[in-house]
């Protein structure tokens, strides 16, 4: 059967029938009973695949609902699906496009031409590209234009083009150049780009402007503030824009008018969508901080999870299992966020960049054929760092109303802090995964002597489902890996739910309306208003008069 199947809904096949009714069996028991009644737990719900080991036992499954998910995922076509996508068919049907990202890791994408593009090839033409300039830069050897060398990188960009970039250079700084500094600006918030300027030497500063089209509005706008700043700064050094800016773009043309030379351009391609292109050149930066050798270990982590993905069997795919986890919640418990608990403060960025991953692919409402869903899809994803998260948000997750299935995710050994303090540390997320599966009950609170009437706010229901992700240490192949799990756990889940994971509509229309507002906003005359609501021309006018405009 060829993907993407159109106008069918999952919940019309016997599988999500069957899933809803074994749901109801789920939810007589709890995670105590479920560990006794099978000391071979572990043998069916751990899995190791690359540098990372899965421990899924404290989920609220049994191997029949692992058999329920998986017999719904063939239903949905899900082989096919993979197929479809690994082989660089259009499984992007909105913008008539493949889904490649795969390929910038050399993984396990189809060899040969897709849409005429020998893509193999010209993927590894753009990665010798940056090689060589991050070498020169690193060595000195191309420096700015009063001949000082780089101590400093800007990343000028917005959405995939930021998240990724910032996301990976935190999580990678004990593997990057101590001798430079990398800073990063998304928000158009004037305070964001000053507070660049204020740190910064335009002697000794690159920027590199992240954007596909070279149109993006408030990449655009840092990127001329940018300029501006620079050109004043350095106004007797002619040349001073080619010397200390590259773009990361597909738009030779604006690149150029920009001031930028089409030789520090460095392109990717209309199959690589934003959420998915931290790997690609928009993961210039990253390479600038760790160096082209991490930066190819960074792509071999990711290709490790590409090749598991396409070889092994759906019961034992780690990236499906946790797909069909999340659906599992989503659409059987009405789970509506999924909390993501990393026990490592240089993944501090890590959930942010999964909300854009996750719930910009998966927020949608439609099915590929433009039917509404009658079901669940995307939830929210949300988190903070380790012990962090414990002082601020665990409360509702141990004794709340709502339901949040947790990942957690540990480390074996420690990076750049004092070594005994990571026994502390994997012991606070190891016990929380413990307490949230099995919690505290009224015999436990009698025999600890806590007195009756304490008793019903200390109890611990417990039965809160957790999966814990564990490897020795953060390297830049780890991460890679790490990111292509949930990469093609969110795939899983939108085949199931028979959606577009790869376009994003929803994020269209406020550009669209926030370009139309601007000359409203900015004129200085006054502006015809009689097009607006009622709310938004009174919040034009109170603006306009706050910033001293007529109205």
């Amino acid at each position: 059967m060829p993907y993407p199947v159109a106008g069918e809904s999952p919940r019309d096949t016997p599988q999500w029938s069957a899933l809803a009714q074994h749901a109801k069996e789920i939810k007589q028991t709890d995670l105590r009973r479920l560990f006794a009644q099978d000391p071979h737990r572990l043998d069916w719900s751990t899995l190791e695949v690359g540098p990372l080991y899965l421990d899924l036992s404290k989920n609220l499954i049994t191997q029949e609902s692992l058999r329920l998910l998986l017999g719904l995922a063939e239903a949905r076509y899900l082989p096919e699906a993979i197929g479809a996508m690994l082989r660089g068919e259009h499984i992007n049907v909105s913008e008539d496009r493949a889904v490649l990202h795969t390929a910038l890791r050399h993984g396990a994408t189809i060899a040969g031409p897709i849409d005429g593009i020998d893509v193999d090839h010209e993927v590894e033409l753009v990665l010798s590209h940056m090689e060589e300039f991050v070498r020169s830069v690193r060595s000195n050897q191309r420096v700015g234009v009063t001949g000082k060398p780089f101590e400093t990188i800007v990343n000028i960009g917005i959405g995939g083009s930021d998240l990724g970039p910032e996301m990976v250079t935190m999580a990678l700084q004990d593997f990057s150049d101590p001798n430079r500094s990398m800073h990063f600006v998304s928000n158009i918030d004037p305070v964001a780009i000053g507070s660049i300027f204020k740190t910064c030497d335009p002697e000794t500063t690159l920027f590199v402007v992240v954007s596909k089209t070279f149109s993006t509005l408030e990449t655009l706008t840092n990127a001329t503030a940018a300029r501006q700043w620079l050109s004043q700064a350095l106004a007797d050094h002619p040349g001073a824009i080619e010397k200390h800016f590259v773009a990361v773009s597909t738009n030779e043309a604006l690149v150029r008018e920009f001031g930028i030379d089409p030789q520090n351009m460095f392109g990717f391609w209309d199959f690589i969508g934003g959420r998915y292109s931290v790997d690609s050149a928009v993961g210039l930066s990253i390479m600038l901080a760790i160096g082209p050798e991490r930066f190819r270990s960074f792509l071999h982590g990711f290709a490790a999870i590409d090749e598991h993905l396409r070889e092994a069997p759906l019961s034992e795919n780690a990236p499906v299992l946790l797909g069909l986890l999340a659906v599992w919640y989503r659409n059987f418990f009405g789970a509506q966020s999924q909390a993501v608990l990393p026990y490592s403060e240089r993944l501090a960025r890590f959930p942010a960049y999964l909300q854009q991953l996750t719930m910009e692919s998966n927020g949608k409402s439609v099915r590929l054929d433009g039917t509404t869903v009658d079901y669940g899809t995307g939830a929210i994803y949300w988190g903070e760092p380790g012990t962090d998260g414990q002082h601020a948000f665990y409360q509702l997750l141990h004794q709340g109303t709502i339901l949040v299935p947790a990942d957690f995710i540990l480390f074996g050994e420690p990076l750049g802090g004092p070594d005994p303090q990571q026994d502390l540390l994997f012991a606070n997320g190891l016990a929380q995964t413990r307490a949230l599966a099995f919690g505290r009950n009224e015999e436990e609170l009698e025999a600890l002597g806590v007195p009756a009437a304490l008793r019903p706010a200390r109890r611990m229901p417990g039965n809160r489902p957790t999966t814990t992700i564990v490897a020795q240490r953060l390297t830049p192949e780890v991460l890679g890996a790490l990111i292509a799990l949930y990469e093609h756990s969110v795939f899983t889940q939108g085949v199931i739910w028979g959606i577009n994971s790869f376009d994003q509509w929803g994020v269209e229309l406020g550009k669209e309306l926030a370009s139309e507002l601007v000359p409203t906003l900015s004129s200085p005359s006054v502006p015809t208003l009689n097009t607006l609501d009622a709310s938004t021309i009174e919040l034009v006018s109170r603006y306009r008069h706050m910033r001293g405009r007529p109205t």
